[in-house]
């Protein structure tokens, strides 16, 4: 093949993936409809004003677009009750609830997390007032060292947003991206099945 001439129009790969990169970040930064006809401008690598809504509550904060949700809200926002175990998104500690979903805050990047609305364990409780889920995590006993029970305690949380009334199979699957080393997963079963802890109140 014939060496391609200095003036002769050509797309290398790094110029691809510069073009692809930035467009993906310009489209977390800006919302899909906003980017939509605008030029493609790189973000970062230094950091960038972003805004998070957090437990009702607006966050404004500088990261490089590279910082996870749960770097954020952890070692930037001191929000701490969510937790960092494996940090590869396989153990379901870090849970948090976006727009009525779940998500692993560990494999979310905090810059593409604009405009929704993000809730954490410290947002169930109205002050010292258990969130049902929370209470009926304590009096099944659904924990044991604590580390696991912020993630198992959103997921439950979402789950019964969604269906107030699951069956054992349905708690399960719902459940079943969250580890407990400490084995306790009878007892987290039976405080998501608890018919108080039903009674959720919606965030």
């Amino acid at each position: 093949m014939a060496p391609r001439k200095k003036d002769q129009p050509g797309f290398s790969r790094r110029t691809f993936l510069k073009t692809v990169g930035a467009g993906g970040v310009a489209a977390g930064v800006l919302g899909p409809k906003a980017a939509e006809g605008q030029a493609v401008k790189a973000v970062g690598p230094g950091a960038v004003p972003i805004q998070l809504n957090i437990n009702g509550k607006v966050h404004r904060l500088e990261v490089e677009p590279r910082v996870t949700l749960l770097d954020a809200v952890r070692n930037r926002l001191n929000i701490t009750g969510v937790k960092r175990v494996c940090d590869r998104g396989a153990c379901g500690a870090c849970t948090m609830i976006v727009d009525g979903e779940t998500v692993y805050a560990c494999s979310t990047l905090a810059i593409e997390m604009q405009g929704k609305m993000i809730r954490t364990v410290e947002g169930l409780a109205e002050g010292t007032v258990l969130h049902p889920v929370q209470q009926a995590f304590c009096e099944h006993d659904g924990l044991m060292c604590g580390f696991c029970t912020p993630g198992f305690v959103t997921a439950t949380v979402a789950l019964l947003e969604k269906n107030s009334k699951p069956t054992k199979e349905q708690a399960r699957r719902a459940l079943d991206g969250n580890i407990c080393r400490c084995g306790t997963y009878a007892r987290v079963l039976e405080a998501a099945l608890d018919p108080k802890a039903s009674g959720v109140r919606r965030g």
